[in-house]
């Protein structure tokens, strides 16, 4: 609920502090690299470490603090723009610190009911924030006329979120690894850190270049005020609905995975291809599509594409393995970010042409990685 509202109206509000589209592209782009591109350090830490809980609640804590000290950004005057995007980077760091340990750790609870599925409820259940959080945020600011407020609203469910953490704490004794290894041990580099197989680098290739071509939904937020589609209030209620597509994708296809395996992955390069083109029209109706298939994808790319993840890694690398491929997809979110914000204005068309050619070429890698996973 928290970062979720906070990410449905980020464009809005930004621009509301004199931020402009490239502006806009650049920090909510920036934020996504930060958030993956830093578990490269994360990753390795919990491995080394085993102290998965405390990255995990440590880095839900930046989150409920940062999200709420937005509401500070507007009264600040010309540093405004400034707080709230070193904020939402800040916000976005605990995103990186806490996701590897927590997906390892609920690579270990699925394993006994199929990591797609796993993976799948996981993600469900954390679209039902993502869908409730921007719809609280569309009421508020539907109320008040202005943004700030629904961040200060905001601090209520996070302090809530470090309670049960708090509680799940001390009660649950979850191990990290389960105990007969799904994939054979990983070799180890110089330094004891384990290698990882060529495939999965071919793997996190493909998703890497699917991310790029979601970009952010900042910028999408940043159109649908800026071509007049919708108000503010209506941003967050277009996000919620996009979160409600990625629920409903990630449970049917963390379904299809443990049932027809990896083929299912395929899908992924095709549901992103027509996102461009599609969200950044002149009308609503295609715009409302586009951020649909936008949804359906990273509900996709946030769950089943985690579940393959655990099977090409051994357990004692895995941590390290969330880490290195969320780097590849910071890295794209970044470029992403970065070039649909500087194209939006006057090269629509060349952005939507170009990130179709690249979902196409993604094919490649993407195959080779499913192969290699059927004859694991």
């Amino acid at each position: 609920m928290v970062y979720e509202g906070m990410r449905s109206i980020a464009g809005p509000f930004l621009a509301s502090l004199g931020a402009s589209a490239l502006t806009v592209g650049v920090v909510t782009g920036a934020g996504e690299g930060i958030a993956l591109v830093l578990r490269l350090v994360a990753g390795p830490i919990a491995d080394r470490t085993q102290r998965h809980w405390a990255l995990t609640i440590l880095g839900y804590a930046m989150t409920a603090v940062c999200v709420p000290l937005l509401a500070v950004a507007p009264a600040l005057g010309s540093l405004g723009l400034g707080v709230a995007a070193a904020l939402i980077l800040l916000e976005r760091t605990g995103k990186a610190l806490r996701s590897p340990s927590k997906s390892v750790l609920l690579a270990a609870a699925a394993h006994a009911v199929g990591r797609g599925k796993g993976f799948g409820v996981h993600k469900a259940l954390d679209q039902v924030g993502a869908f409730a959080g921007p719809l609280v945020v569309a009421g508020v600011v539907a109320v008040s006329g202005t943004i700030w407020p629904a961040f200060a609203l905001l601090a209520i469910p996070g302090a809530v979120s470090l309670v049960l953490l708090a509680v799940l704490r001390t009660r649950l004794a979850v191990s990290s690894v389960e105990p007969a290894p799904a994939a054979p041990a990983p070799r180890v580099a110089p330094g004891g850190r384990p290698r990882l197989p060529g495939t999965f680098h071919a793997f996190a290739t493909a998703v890497a270049v699917s991310t790029a071509g979601l970009m952010t939904f900042g910028i999408f937020g940043y159109h649908l005020v800026d071509a007049g589609l919708v108000s503010d209030a209506g941003v967050p209620v277009v996000y919620a609905g996009a979160m409600a597509a990625g629920a409903v994708s990630a449970l049917a296809a963390g379904a299809a995975y443990d049932r027809w395996n990896h083929a299912v992955l395929l899908l992924l390069p095709a549901l992103v291809a027509p996102v461009p083109a599609l969200a950044l029209a002149g009308s609503l109706g295609p715009v409302l599509a586009g951020i649909g298939l936008w949804g359906a994808a990273t509900g996709i790319q946030d769950s089943t594409v985690k579940a393959l993840v655990a099977d090409l890694v051994a357990p004692a690398g895995r941590a390290t393995a969330y880490g290195v491929f969320a780097a590849y997809q910071g890295v794209a979110a970044l470029v992403g970010g970065t070039v649909a914000g500087a194209l939006y204005r006057d090269h629509a068309t060349l952005l939507a042409t170009g990130i179709a050619v690249l979902q196409v070429a993604a094919y490649l890698p993407l195959v080779r990685a499913l192969r290699a996973a059927r004859l694991h």
